[in-house]
């Protein structure tokens, strides 16, 4: 008969699993049995979703080249000021 109760590292692993889609379905009711009851690797689990979608769905704006150049100059006016 397999266990179902886990150790905080084993379910650590398996949410690392999970997040990359490779952990099977038994691991996954294991999981959540674990995380019912332990709340640190609940914390881990939402550590993990949220760090994946903002890898997955970055939302990131760059600066134009322009803004880019004028920020470089403000820069170099200051530290020509400094010397």
């Amino acid at each position: 008969m397999t266990k179902i109760k886990l150790e905080c590292h084993e379910a650590n692993h398996i949410c690392d699993k999970n997040q990359y889609k490779e952990a099977s379905f038994w691991e996954k009711v294991k999981l959540t049995v674990h995380l019912i009851y332990c709340r640190a690797c609940r914390k881990y689990t939402s550590r993990n979703t949220k760090l994946t979608k903002l890898v997955n769905n970055p939302k990131v704006d760059a600066m134009d080249r322009s803004a880019k150049e004028e920020l470089n100059a403000a820069f170099e006016k200051e530290l020509a000021k400094q010397q």
